[in-house]
């Protein structure tokens, strides 16, 4: 039996292992997705990665789409605004205002996809344990049906190819900026 009502886990989804990782998925209460994964890294590096415009380019999303648009303003009410080419040119665009930022330890957002209906708050949070860093992210959707809708999409292998990249890119020793040193000549943000 799954359980139900607030609170709740499903028991039901089941971790996706790619890479060097697992990638584990829980439904939580009615709305919520929670996401989490443990790296090889510490937790400023992992912030890093996951919020500046020169790392995310390498890792955030699936590997047949190109970021083309990378913008991060890291600050409450900041926005956050990325874009993806596929190979067969077909776009995607994501954005999102940031509601709380506290280096190294996480951030909150608000996240919707260009021409689609709903917003989703997600919580992302980083807990290190030693030269480890655990990534828990916690999505909640509109309403019980969006949750499961993401649910049944793709969401959660595309979720864990961009993790397991994530993983590759903050692993590879040619950054320039240490392990996950900087990259591509994205719209940067300031560090204030």
């Amino acid at each position: 039996m799954t359980p139900t009502g607030p609170g709740a886990h499903r028991p039901d989804i089941p971790a996706t292992v790619h890479g060097s990782g697992a990638t584990t998925f829980a439904a939580l209460g009615d709305d919520e997705i929670v996401v989490t994964r443990l790296l090889n890294a510490p937790s400023d590096l992992v912030f890093a990665a996951w919020t500046d415009p020169a790392h995310l380019p390498h890792w955030l999303g699936r590997a047949d789409w190109t970021m083309t648009v990378c913008h991060s303003d890291l600050r409450r009410g900041g926005i956050r605004r990325f874009v993806w080419r596929h190979d067969d040119g077909t776009e995607m665009g994501v954005r999102g205002v940031y509601r709380e930022v506290t280096p190294p330890f996480g951030f909150v957002c608000t996240e919707s996809f260009e021409g689609a209906a709903g917003v989703t708050l997600n919580s992302v949070r980083f807990v290190e344990h030693g030269d480890r860093t655990t990534i828990t992210s916690t999505i909640r959707y509109p309403s019980s049906q969006a949750r499961e809708a993401a649910l049944a999409s793709r969401m959660r292998d595309g979720f864990t190819e961009s993790l397991d990249r994530l993983a590759a890119h903050l692993n590879d020793p040619t950054n320039s900026a240490g392990p996950a040193g900087p990259a591509a000549s994205h719209e940067h943000q300031e560090w204030k």
